[in-house]
């Protein structure tokens, strides 16, 4: 099947590598001619611009979307659309917030355009793992795209699925990064308290390997957090800021909107937020209140 590939980062580079891996013909475009040049390396074709990019394609078309969330997915999409034809496929494979692509999606039918969204998720170790796809859209549309998604996935019957309609692939992506940022928290923590246990002065390697095989916590952010330990046992040179996506913003708003309690995830965010304040006023005013009412002393900067 032939796939044009729209953003050729790290990401969207390794999708097309693998779709060709799989047998697919890739035709890619990225505004970054180093990109297209390095995809071109790989064995596949690549555009200057968006007219040369469907040019070289096939009706039906299908135009995967790798392109930051947002205004850079709209404004792709509305230089898109005036150069596809009915029956053409856009698949939004970044990590667009649901009701943005629930908006795409109606915008484009109005052309007779197919719109699918894809929750991706497998990072940098995707091309050789293969990606989890969590699949929105219309059934026969997606049927239709399987050999796509059967080759991205870690096998063909494994790691990706139809979860409902436009929209539910970007929703089930979006409740994916909120549980991972608990997850994440909650190693990060774990691991805090035995560094600071320093009488028994553990090895937090040694610990994370015991802990990959047989218990109960063992995963594959364990399994990158023993690597990272192992590169890097003091963390030596990283900033403690953590950003975010906002899909962990979006999973506690939602959570809020339907009346769900999510404390753990709700928690890992503001703890990633906290990690951004270089000099908390929020610290500052505590130490001042328990200063006022307990005499308590104050440690000067």
């Amino acid at each position: 099947m032939q796939v044009a590939m729209i953003g050729l980062g790290r990401m969207g580079a390794n999708m097309a590598q693998r779709l060709m891996r799989g047998g697919h013909s890739v035709v890619g475009f990225d505004p970054a001619d180093a990109a297209r040049t390095a995809l071109q390396e790989k064995g596949a074709d690549a555009a200057a611009n968006l007219e040369a990019l469907v040019a070289k394609l096939q009706a039906p078309r299908v135009v995967w979307l790798m392109v930051p969330a947002g205004a850079i997915t709209d404004s792709t999409i509305t230089s898109l659309v005036p150069l596809l034809a009915a029956g053409d496929t856009i698949i939004d494979g970044g990590n667009s917030n649901y009701r943005d692509t629930q908006r795409r999606a109606a915008a484009v039918a109005a052309r007779k355009i197919n719109y699918v969204d894809s929750g991706t998720s497998g990072g940098v170790w995707g091309l050789t793992e293969g990606y989890s796809l969590m699949i929105g859209g219309e059934k026969p549309i997606v049927e239709r795209l399987r050999p796509i998604f059967e080759t991205l996935a870690p096998a063909p019957n494994q790691g990706w699925g139809h979860v409902g309609p436009v929209g539910a692939g970007h929703y089930t992506k979006m409740i994916h990064n909120g549980i991972e940022y608990g997850l994440m928290q909650a190693y990060a923590e774990g691991f805090s308290i035995l560094q600071h246990k320093s009488e028994f002065g553990l090895d937090l390697h040694q610990v994370a390997e015991i802990w990959r095989y047989g218990s109960v916590v063992r995963s594959w952010l364990l399994d990158l957090t023993s690597s990272a330990l192992q590169k890097n046992p003091t963390l030596k040179g990283i900033a403690p800021y953590v950003a975010d996506s906002g899909e962990g913003r979006w999973t506690v708003a939602d959570a809020i909107e339907l009346g769900v309690s999510a404390p753990v995830i709700t928690l890992s965010l503001l703890e990633r937020l906290r990690s951004r304040d270089d000099d908390s006023f929020t610290d500052k005013l505590l130490a001042a209140m328990r200063n006022q009412f307990g005499g308590h002393p104050i440690k000067a900067e």
